[in-house]
């Protein structure tokens, strides 16, 4: 009759599953909200007990963690019309969003070749820094605050220029100098007014660093350099790390788009090459991908939401428990059908309740995250989605401004937190 015993436990422990308890229970620790992918979800939570504990030191004190949490990413430079940066950045403050986090690309500042700062793509020429100018004072009127990224250098930095022999518009230049010259230039220009900025972005990963092998160690004489620069003109800056992306993969040589190293083992050879002192805070992509923004499953080899704890677990080990990690972009897919769910896929009505819910936990959870962007607020162009490229439905405004559900319920938030 054992067979029967176990048929039966089996049957009451499927009833058990089942409870609305239960299956809220299973929401809160999985991030999943069908009751197969939560069973399995389950199953993933237990396999975790197996796994040696994360040091995460939440109780150290932690510079530039006690921040106001709201950012979005921004492209403002891409816009055309004054105007239209001007209310993107107010449509952004009135949906509570504190930072704005903004490329100044090298490529579209320092155009033509070193120390050229004129802008001679089209006529009237023009300073190359008018449109950064007025950024960065609509940016003062509505009481926001810049993270600036710095990268994308121009082709007259690489020998190679741009699209020949597998090197491409993202690759590092051939000189650091040419890169720490162009830092000292933005941050002495705009001392004072900006003081948080980004060395690059995503080095672990094609096409960030361009068609060559992923390289930590040449990273961090960049980050090095850069850092310097930005110090010696402008004591008071704060040097984000370029934002690592969250990957699996160990192909740091293979020829390009698969040219990638996972995170974990790219940050820790940063920290084996020194790069301790050339940055003041972590940064790190943070998206839900698959699953929601309660899920609390830790494994290596699986991305998700709580994967921070990784990279701080691996920073409370090399001696820098007191910085912090600020996720760079963060965010649910919300494709619709007829488009790759590459990033996962949520509906419009998930994203809009699920990006709240991160920043909930970001302020609730972890303390060791100061500010995570949102990915992102709008592009200037309707392409990405006139393409079907999944990178359209992380908006929250279309084009021509139009608010996507989930812009409306960050407003809602974010007004709630003020009450």
């Amino acid at each position: 009759m054992l067979w029967l015993s176990l048929l039966i436990l089996g049957g009451l422990s499927f009833l058990l599953l089942q409870l609305p308890s239960t299956r809220a229970w299973l929401w809160q620790h999985t991030g999943e909200e069908e009751f197969l992918a939560q069973v399995k979800g389950l199953t993933d939570l237990l396999g975790d007990r197996l796994r040696p504990p994360l040091t995460l030191a939440p109780d150290v004190t932690i510079l530039y963690a006690d921040v106001n949490p709201f950012g979005v990413n921004t492209f403002l430079e891409q816009e055309a019309e004054p105007s239209k940066r001007v209310q993107a950045i107010e449509m952004a403050a009135a949906a509570g969003y504190h930072w704005l986090r903004q490329e100044f690309p090298w490529e579209d500042i320092e155009i033509h070749g070193k120390g050229d700062f004129e802008d001679r793509r089209h006529e009237p020429h023009r300073s190359a820094w008018e449109k950064y100018d007025q950024i960065v004072a609509a940016a003062e009127a509505n009481g926001m605050e810049l993270i600036v990224r710095l990268s994308n250098p121009p082709g007259w930095t690489r020998a190679q220029g741009e699209g020949e022999n597998n090197i491409d518009t993202f690759a590092p230049p051939d000189n650091a100098q040419d890169f720490a010259d162009f830092v000292s230039a933005v941050v002495s220009r705009y001392k004072g007014r900006i003081r948080y900025y980004q060395l690059w972005n995503e080095p672990n990963i094609y096409p960030e660093w361009g068609g060559y092998a992923i390289d930590p160690e040449s990273y961090v004489e960049l980050l090095k350099a850069g850092a310097e620069a930005a110090r010696a003109a402008d004591p008071h800056v704060v040097i984000i790390a370029g934002a690592l992306a969250s990957t699996i993969n160990l192909q740091p040589d293979d020829p390009p788009p698969g040219n990638s190293l996972n995170d974990l083992l790219f940050l820790q050879r940063m920290y084996d090459a020194g790069a301790a002192p050339y940055f003041d805070i972590m940064a790190m992509q943070g998206y839900g991908l698959y699953s929601g923004p309660t899920d609390d499953r830790m494994h290596p080899r699986v991305i998700n939401i709580s994967r921070h704890k990784f990279v701080r677990d691996l920073m409370v080990k090399n001696g820098d428990a007191h910085k912090p990690i600020w996720i760079a972009e963060m965010n649910w897919n919300a494709a619709p059908e007829d488009v790759d769910p590459r990033y996962g896929r949520v509906t419009p009505e998930q994203q809009a309740r699920y990006l709240p819910l991160a920043y909930q936990r970001v302020i609730e959870d972890w303390p060791w995250i100061g500010v995570a962007n949102t990915w992102y607020l709008k592009r200037a162009t309707d392409l990405w989605e006139t393409n079907r490229q999944p990178e359209a439905y992380f908006r929250l405004l279309a084009p021509d401004f139009t608010p996507q559900p989930v812009y409306e319920s960050m407003r809602e938030f974010t007004a709630g937190l003020e009450k």
